[in-house]
């Protein structure tokens, strides 16, 4: 009986990476991710003279790819989810007792920049939320998305993925299995479930989807996007906002109202406080301009 061929290295790293993916309730996306970062790696082991198996790479091999990167001028966010790949594999194999010990252990970190979302004001984003016409079918779904959006902070990806069975229309909540296949519950307030009334009413019946497409499958995140970027030009909101931008908004303007920030944290499905608390610095910047605004003493005082 013949033995079945050795794998080939991508083959070996696409196979371990798939299986802690279904482990760790990874993405897609955060499949993709990590597979793209090790395929660079490996196409720089295989430029080295001699090439170096990333099975074998040794601490100053990781070092200098690390370097590398760095030299290439590449932003600083790109290089640390690189790192974060490497670790996820080095870790792997330890597991599978290819190799004793992680290269990567004890290097030194390169934090990505911290950038502040895009912020929009409130008044924008009722001129947003106005902007559908809902006499006319999409247009009552685009309201609804709308709504739904910035009264719960949905992600796009959960937002088009919505479900019927997810919508408890009594209590006026959405049940979100997020990312990591962690659920949460999400309030949404009066306006959104009004929309969502008026949608329901109207909705085609193409099955259990929310917002079902031409063929009855979830409508694409792109979709959504161009949807909004419609709107936006409607509404004369220059430069138009993203989906992602009234996530950002519903976290902002929650916290502009004195919102706890642990709430809010769960309400996004952030795994990290670390990951919400970049929102307070928007609020504070707010703040700021309101100070400055009306304060007696303010900048606007002094001119």
């Amino acid at each position: 009986m013949s033995r079945p061929a050795a794998l080939t290295l991508p083959e070996q790293v696409e196979g371990l990476l798939r299986r802690q993916a279904i482990l760790k309730g990874w993405s897609r996306q955060t499949l993709a991710a990590y597979s793209l970062d090790l395929a660079h790696f490996c196409h720089y082991l295989k430029g080295l003279d001699p090439p170096v198996s990333p099975n074998h790479a040794e601490r100053e091999t990781v070092l200098a790819y690390l370097t590398h990167l760095t030299a290439s001028g590449l932003k600083r966010a790109t290089i640390a989810r690189r790192r974060s790949a490497l670790s996820v594999w080095f870790h792997l194999l330890q597991q599978e007792g290819l190799r004793e010990d992680d290269p990567v252990r004890n290097l030194p970190r390169m934090r990505p920049e911290r950038r502040l979302p895009k912020a929009i004001s409130e008044e924008a984003v009722e001129a947003l939320l106005q902007a559908p016409d809902t006499t006319t079918t999409i247009g009552l779904r685009d309201r609804c998305m709308l709504e739904l959006t910035y009264a719960s902070g949905l992600r796009v990806s959960e937002l088009v993925a919505l479900r019927l069975e997810q919508i408890d229309r009594r209590r006026a909540l959405l049940r979100i299995i997020g990312k990591g296949n962690k659920e949460r519950l999400i309030p949404f307030g009066e306006s959104a479930a009004h929309w969502l009334d008026q949608w329901l009413t109207q909705r085609p019946d193409k099955g259990g989807v929310l917002f079902p497409g031409r063929k009855g499958a979830p409508m694409g995140r792109h979709n959504f996007w161009k949807r909004i970027q419609h709107y936006a030009l409607l509404a004369g909101i220059d430069p138009p906002p993203s989906p992602h931008t009234l996530r950002h908004a519903f976290a902002t303007h929650l916290l502009n109202h004195g919102a706890d920030l642990r709430a809010v944290q769960q309400l996004l499905g952030h795994a990290n406080i670390t990951t919400t608390e970049i929102y307070t610095h928007i609020a504070q910047e707010r703040l700021n301009q309101l100070v400055n605004a009306i304060h007696p003493m303010g900048d606007n005082a002094r001119e």
